[in-house]
C-alpha cells in the first residue's frame, strides 16, 4: 500500500534513503540491459547467426524496455512505484530462468523482449528516474542524475560479473543465477518504496514548471515530439561503442575479455560524468547540460576513427563514458521545466522510451553496417551523424529560450 509523504520530508534524510534504494534497485535490475551485450559473440555461436542477428535480442530487449518505461511511468503517476517495482522485479527473474533454458533463436529473443526487457527491467530506469524527481527541489539536477547513473553502475559491475561466469560455467547456468538474484534482492528493497511523494505540492519548483508552459519554444506536442527526437538521436550515437565493444575487440584480436573491461571502463566513468551533469545541471539547467554533453560525446566518437589501438581503445573508452553521461538525465530536467509536475512520470517515461529506443535502433543499425561493410568504421560515422542531429535540437532549444527571455524581459 502506498503512503503519501508529507511535503517536509522533500529533500530531507527520507528522499535520500528513497534515492539510495532507487539506486540499488537500478543496479541490480539493469542486468537486463548489458547482459544480451556481454553474450553476444556466445549467441553468435550458439544459434548460427550473425552480427546483425546476433544484436537482435539486444534490440528487442530495449525496444520492449522503451515501451513498457513509458507504461510503468504513467502507472506510477497514478499509484506510486512499490507495485510496478514488485512485479518488474518478480518478471525479470523468471525471465532469465526462461532464457536459459530456451533451445531456439527466436524463443531467446522473445523472452528477451517480453519478460526481460518489457515486463522486467523497464520499471527500473524511467519510472525511477520520474519519482525521485518528486523528492528533491532543491537538489534535483544531481538527484536525478544519481538515479539515472543507476544503469551505468549496472553496466560497470555486470560485465566483470557475468564473462567470467559465462567462461566458467556457460551462459545458460549463469542467466539463472541472475534471475535467483534479482528476486531475492530486488522485492525486498522494492518494498522501501512504498511511500508516494505529493506531485503537486505547491513548491517553488512545482509552480516553476507550470509557469514555464507559457513559455514553450513550441506546442507541447511539437516540443514533446521534439525531445523525442533528440533523445533517439543520442542515444543511436551513444550506443556504437556500448553495444558493440565487446565484439569489436574480438574483431580487432584482442578478444571479448578486453571488450568487457572497456565497456566497463566507459560506463564507470559515465556515472562519474553523470554525478558531474547533476551538479552542472543545478547550476545551468537541462538544456545547457544537454549541449554540453552532446558536443563532447560526439568529439569522443570522432577519436575511434583513426585509434584502433588496444592502448588508445581504453582511453578514448575512459573519456566517451566521461563525455556523455549528463545527456539522458538532463531530458527529465528539461520535461520538468516545461511541463507539469503532474504529467511528469508519462512524459519522462516517454522521452526516456525515446532514448532507449535509440539505443535499441543504433545497436541494431549498427550490425547491419558491420554485415554489410566487414567494419565498424561506417558504423561510428553513422553515429556521429546523429549525434549532429542532436546538437541542432539542443542548441534550437537554447535559442528558443535565449529569445524567450529577451522578449520578456
Amino acid at each position: 500500500m502506498n503512503v503519501t509523504t508529507p511535503i517536509a520530508e522533500l529533500d530531507g534524510a527520507a528522499a535520500w534513503r528513497r534515492l539510495t534504494a532507487a539506486v540499488a534497485l537500478a543496479a541490480i535490475g539493469g542486468v537486463g540491459l548489458w547482459s544480451s551485450i556481454v553474450v553476444l559473440p556466445t549467441i553468435e555461436a550458439e544459434f548460427g547467426v550473425d552480427r546483425g542477428g546476433a544484436s537482435i535480442p539486444y534490440t528487442a530487449t530495449m525496444v520492449a524496455f522503451a515501451v513498457g518505461g513509458a507504461v510503468m511511468g504513467r502507472l506510477v503517476d497514478r499509484f506510486g512505484i512499490m507495485l510496478p517495482l514488485i512485479f518488474g522485479s518478480v518478471m525479470l527473474g523468471i525471465g532469465y530462468v526462461v532464457a536459459a533454458n530456451t533451445e531456439s533463436y527466436w524463443g531467446f529473443v522473445l523472452v528477451h523482449a517480453v519478460l526481460i526487457g518489457g515486463l522486467g527491467a523497464s520499471c527500473t530506469f524511467a519510472p525511477l528516474v520520474a519519482d525521485i524527481s518528486h523528492w528533491f527541489v532543491k537538489r534535483r539536477g544531481i538527484a536525478v542524475a544519481i538515479v539515472a547513473s543507476g544503469n551505468y553502475l549496472s553496466g560497470t559491475i555486470w560485465p566483470l560479473i557475468l564473462q567470467p561466469a559465462i567462461e566458467a560455467i556457460g551462459w545458460r547456468y549463469s542467466f539463472m543465477g541472475i534471475g535467483v538474484f534479482c528476486v531475492v534482492t530486488m522485492v525486498p528493497i522494492a518494498l522501501l518504496m512504498r511511500h508516494k511523494a505529493p506531485v503537486d505540492h505547491g513548491t517553488p519548483a512545482t509552480n516553476g514548471a507550470h509557469a514555464a508552459v507559457a513559455r514553450m519554444p513550441a506546442p507541447p506536442a511539437v516540443l514533446q515530439g521534439v525531445l523525442v527526437l533528440a533523445a533517439i538521436a543520442c542515444c543511436v550515437a551513444m550506443s556504437m561503442p556500448q553495444v558493440h565493444m565487446v565484439a569489436y575487440c574480438g574483431d580487432l584480436g584482442y578478444g571479448p575479455a578486453r571488450g568487457a573491461q572497456m565497456l566497463s571502463l566507459m560506463l564507470g566513468f559515465g556515472i562519474v560524468s553523470r554525478l558531474a551533469s547533476g551538479f552542472i545541471a543545478d547550476r545551468i539547467g537541462g538544456v545547457g547540460t544537454l549541449i554540453l554533453g552532446s558536443t563532447l560525446q560526439c568529439l569522443a566518437l570522432m577519436l575511434y576513427l583513426p585509434f584502433d589501438g588496444l592502448a588508445s581503445l581504453y582511453v578514448i573508452s575512459i573519456l566517451f563514458g566521461l563525455s556523455q553521461g549528463g545527456i539522458v538525465p538532463s531530458y527529465a530536467l528539461i520535461v520538468r521545466q516545461y511541463f507539469p509536475a503532474r504529467e511528469a512520470g508519462g512524459r519522462i517515461g516517454l522521452v526516456l522510451m525515446a532514448s532507449v529506443i535509440g539505443m535499441a535502433i543504433g545497436g541494431w543499425m549498427s550490425g547491419e553496417i558491420y554485415d554489410l561493410t566487414g567494419s565498424y568504421q561506417a558504423a561510428f560515422l553513422n553515429g556521429i551523424a546523429w549525434n549532429l542531429l542532436n546538437m541542432s535540437i539542443a542548441i534550437w532549444l537554447l535559442l528558443s529560450r535565449q529569445k524567450s527571455a529577451r522578449s520578456s524581459a
